[in-house]
């Protein structure tokens, strides 16, 4: 099942960008899935956190969240034409999705790739990102903090392209 919001508009005279951040499976379940690794801030409470600093941006943010590699795959693809940067968390399928390197790719928009924990901290296979090499930036471990920092980036690298 996935869960896409609307397009949060800038404001008049913004610089006019369109960010996608594109969220992966279980993080729909922030804020109860084990909280003693990824906090108690909800995905909603990242998406508003993330609206507030993209507001007084004037950037304009797309959300979207699923479950399913296809659906990830088919709305990176479809969003592409329609953004300028994409921030992602692909939560699991970092590790195993080459359908979304795939799409990430054939974007050919600048993504930044974000994660709530440190990943070489964790389990071996968790220290492999099939994006790795194809994102302009990867951020982790700062929890929450860590979407608001690549989306900081993101933005910056994004209004320096257009300058």
């Amino acid at each position: 099942m996935s869960e896409a919001s609307e397009l949060k508009s800038a404001p008049q005279g913004a610089a006019n960008l369109t960010i996608a951040v594109v969220h992966g499976p279980n993080l729909n379940l922030l804020g109860q899935r084990e909280p003693d690794r990824y906090g108690t801030t909800t995905l909603t409470n990242i998406n508003d956190g993330l609206s507030e600093f993209a507001q007084e941006a004037g950037v304009t943010l797309d959300f979207f969240q699923a479950n399913s590699e296809g659906e990830l795959v088919t709305h990176i693809q479809s969003i592409s034409q329609r953004c300028d940067g994409i921030l992602i968390n692909p939560a699991a399928y970092t590790h195993t999705s080459v359908a979304i390197r795939d799409a990430l790719i054939a974007s050919t928009r600048p993504t930044v790739e974000v994660h709530l924990t440190n990943t070489y901290a964790r389990e071996p296979f968790r220290h492999r990102s099939l994006i790795a090499d194809i994102v302009v930036a990867r951020i982790m471990g700062f929890g929450a903090l860590s979407y608001e920092l690549g989306l900081k980036g993101l933005i910056e690298l994004l209004q320096q392209d257009d300058s």
